[in-house]
């Protein structure tokens, strides 16, 4: 199995993505937070500064590009190639925030099937680098997959991940498992699963009903739990049967919280932005404490620096 890290816009940057690949190897891609080309200019100096291969060694990188016009695709996965030596760009169709949407981007470019099909042929034929899209479902309904799959089809593409979720779902309720199967059998292409696997029972289970599919993308999942693909490699090695669930080292947390505590100290301007910053990990991380509640009120309410390095020390201590 290929494990990806699914892109977090305003979380899974270079800071950290750094961070939990020193401290929790095993991913075989990272997907960088969407870039946003235009008419002025491919890339902005924060989204360079996200993909410079300095702020990069020995990561698996996937930069993924939002646009709806194939000229700023191109434009934008030119200079990723020839400036910054990637082989692969990834196209994001699965964004359902109402704001790209109403811009026809991210899920919202699904909407306009001919669009999408002339934006792939001018694509295809002028881009050199490999082209792996990630894709919903449709707007509003599960039958909208068809016709979106059957033009994925005439095309070359690289990866097709998918997140079977229309999106008016948004991450409510549940991933259309029964679209993903027949997009896994109807596919010309390698595809990829996203969606709400959180925990071991979660992957057993979708192993379980999709044998032959090789590659998943987790991002809740492992925002949650920084080693999840750690402990789901060791419980496939075990051979047990059944998941018996792990708990990330205590002391390799605090060494991961800590990296990423002073590298964003050192780059964001002022306390109150480090602090949010923090509380925004731990908005997904609290739940690897057994007290999660408790821990989440008290964060919730720190006002400064001192009192949240006091929660969080009291949270780890209790992690024994």
């Amino acid at each position: 199995m290929e494990f990806y890290f699914a892109p977090m816009e305003g979380i899974t940057g270079y800071i950290y993505r750094n961070a939990h690949h020193r401290f929790f190897p095993g991913i075989d891609k990272y997907f960088t937070p969407f870039l946003s080309p235009n008419q002025n200019r491919a890339l902005n100096p924060k989204d360079r500064k996200d993909i410079l291969p300095e702020n990069n060694r020995g990561i698996p990188i996937v930069p993924q590009i939002l646009t709806n016009k194939p000229e700023h695709f191109i434009r934008a996965a030119k200079e990723l190639k020839e400036d910054y030596g990637y082989r692969e760009v990834n196209l994001n169709l699965g964004c359902p925030s109402g704001t790209v949407v109403s811009k026809g981007k991210g899920a919202g470019f699904l909407a306009d099937l001919k669009a999408l099909d002339a934006f792939f042929e001018q694509v295809f034929s002028e881009t050199e680098v490999k082209i792996s899209v990630k894709t919903r479902i449709g707007i509003a309904s599960p039958e909208e997959f068809y016709p979106i799959l059957e033009i994925f089809n005439r095309y070359p593409i690289s990866e097709l991940v998918i997140h079977p979720r229309v999106q008016k779902d948004f991450y409510k309720n549940r991933p259309n498992r029964k679209s993903f199967s027949e997009a896994a059998v109807k596919s010309r292409n390698p595809v990829c699963y996203n969606g709400d696997i959180f925990t071991l029972q979660d992957y057993r289970e979708f192993r379980k009903e999709f044998p032959a599919v090789e590659k998943i993308m987790l991002g809740r999942g492992l925002l949650a739990n920084p080693a999840f693909v750690q402990e789901i490699k060791e419980w496939e090695e075990s051979g047990n049967p059944w998941p018996a669930g792990g708990r990330v080292d205590k002391e390799t947390l605090r060494a991961f919280h800590n990296r990423l505590y002073t590298e964003y100290k050192e780059t964001l301007s002022g306390d109150k932005n480090l602090l949010f910053k923090m509380k925004e990990l731990w908005s997904y991380m609290v739940n690897l404490s057994d007290c999660h509640e408790k821990y989440w009120k008290k964060m919730k309410k720190a006002a400064n620096l001192q009192d949240y390095n006091e929660i969080v020390e009291s949270l780890l201590s209790y992690m024994d």
